[in-house]
């Protein structure tokens, strides 16, 4: 198998420096970088790799130079098939014609979720005056 930008081939780790670990392809060099071998942050690339272990890696790039750009991390998401949730799909007993449901309002300006904010707010106030009152009321008479 010749060695074609989107291969996905199994190659020897053969060195690990701190950008990255090279990769014996039969018998040509490639690099992973230190950004393409895990999906999650890797700090220390002797975490993931020693020298010696078997790889599968993507082919990212083959310049004129010879230079061999390689992926793990992109090599795995292909390789490993698609998982399917196991959570149950969300039914809605209430509103099961779509129809019958309201359309969300369309967003609303600043001024007009803060006139609405004001306003409700002044109600608000307004009623805990009343509810004031009558309780002074109430104890004055007692």
């Amino acid at each position: 198998m010749t060695l074609e930008v989107g291969n996905i081939v199994e190659g020897t780790v053969v060195n690990i420096t701190s950008f990255g670990a090279f990769i014996d392809l039969m018998g040509k060099t490639g690099l992973v970088h230190i950004s393409e071998v895990a999906d999650s942050y890797v700090k220390d690339i002797k975490d993931f790799l020693k020298d010696g272990d078997k790889v599968k890696v993507k082919v990212l790039s083959v310049d004129n130079n010879g230079k061999i750009s390689l992926s793990i991390k992109q090599a795995n998401t292909v390789a490993a098939p698609a998982k399917r949730s196991t959570r149950p799909t969300e039914v809605d007993w209430h509103h099961s014609d779509r129809q019958d449901r309201k359309k969300a309002p369309a967003p609303s300006s600043f001024e007009d979720i803060m006139s609405k904010f004001m306003k409700e707010s002044e109600e608000k106030m307004s009623d805990f005056k009343k509810h004031q009152e009558v309780r002074t009321k109430s104890r004055r008479g007692n």
